[in-house]
């Protein structure tokens, strides 16, 4: 009776091996490893005196040393990355709240400037070549950005400083509005039959020899657009005193006073010697305007051109 039971105890033990062998095993899985963050681009670009810059990432602490950046900064939606300006940059009111450096034309405070341990600081044309030679000689990432003479360099100006702070999507749709109102007012100029001459005075310290604009100025290519004639543009140069003997013999018929914030008033141009004969002041052409609209080569020169033409043809914008 033992073999039979040691036989089938045998059989028993082979089949239940051959069984467990055939059984489906669990497959070992691995834990899904995370992909990894791409790295950003670095943002290289070359300023427009030929200075190559490098961010490795949007400029998060800003210096800006000209009034027209710290406003085309506030526009692109990164005024919040300005830790430093000059002082005449008090546009928009925001900018008032955040540290000043002092005036410009003082001489730069370098020592403070790298004290801030700014990654990027914004400069425009007013900041001398010299200068910043001295800061990056000290280190410091500096962009220099030429002012524009027409508005397609005022658009490409604000497309490259946006690519300085990552923000070329606002900056596409900044462009996009200022685009547009640029056009409308160039179609409302469009069919006047009348171009006017223009005196822009632009400083009448000395009133018989006030300064005035010259051809290839931005603001001669925003009179002529708004459908004017710019006096100054006969003269050598693009800042230039001209004689009152001039102006009275070239009888303009707008005077636009672009120091009336210096305290230069109607008034007081009617009282200067030989100028009450002129068509301007008889007709009461002589029309104060803020000179930073048109000056400062940022988005509000858009502004600037608005007014201008709605000055020298008010008839067309009634309509």
């Amino acid at each position: 009776m033992r073999k039979p039971i040691k036989n089938v105890l045998y059989v028993l033990s082979i089949f239940l091996f051959v069984i467990s062998a055939c059984a489906p095993t669990e497959e070992l899985t691995e834990e899904p490893t995370a992909t990894p963050e791409p790295t950003p681009e670095p943002i290289e670009l070359t300023d427009d005196l030929g200075n190559q810059i490098v961010l490795q990432e949007p400029a998060q602490k800003i210096v800006s040393l000209s009034p027209s950046m710290t406003e085309s900064l506030f526009a692109l939606g990164a005024g919040d990355r300005i830790i430093a300006r000059e002082s005449n940059s008090t546009y928009p009111e925001e900018a008032n709240e955040i540290e000043s450096i002092g005036a410009i034309w003082e001489g730069l405070p370098m020592e403070k400037i790298v004290s801030l341990e700014p990654d990027l600081i914004v400069a425009a044309q007013i900041i001398s070549p010299d200068q910043v030679q001295e800061m990056r000689d000290l280190g410091l990432t500096v962009f220099w950005q030429q002012n524009p003479q027409d508005f397609p360099g005022l658009f490409q100006n604000l497309m490259v400083i946006s690519q300085l702070v990552g923000k070329e999507g606002e900056a596409e749709e900044l462009v996009a509005s200022l685009t547009e109102r640029v056009k409308a007012v160039e179609e409302k100029v469009a069919g006047v039959e009348e171009t006017p001459l223009i005196f822009y005075e632009l400083d009448a310290t000395d009133p018989s020899n006030p300064y005035t604009v010259g051809k290839g100025t931005f603001i001669s290519y925003v009179i002529d657009k708004a459908g004017g004639r710019n006096l100054g543009d006969a003269l050598e140069g693009s800042y230039v005193p001209i004689s009152s003997e001039e102006i009275i013999a070239q009888d303009p018929d707008y005077i636009i006073l672009g120091d009336a914030q210096y305290g230069v008033t109607v008034e007081s141009v009617a009282e200067r010697p030989g100028w009450g004969q002129l068509s301007a002041v008889q007709e009461e052409r002589v029309l104060p305007i803020n000179d930073d609209l048109i000056s400062l080569p940022g988005p509000r020169l858009v502004q600037g051109f608005e007014e201008v033409a709605k000055m020298i043809h008010p008839d067309v914008f009634e309509k």
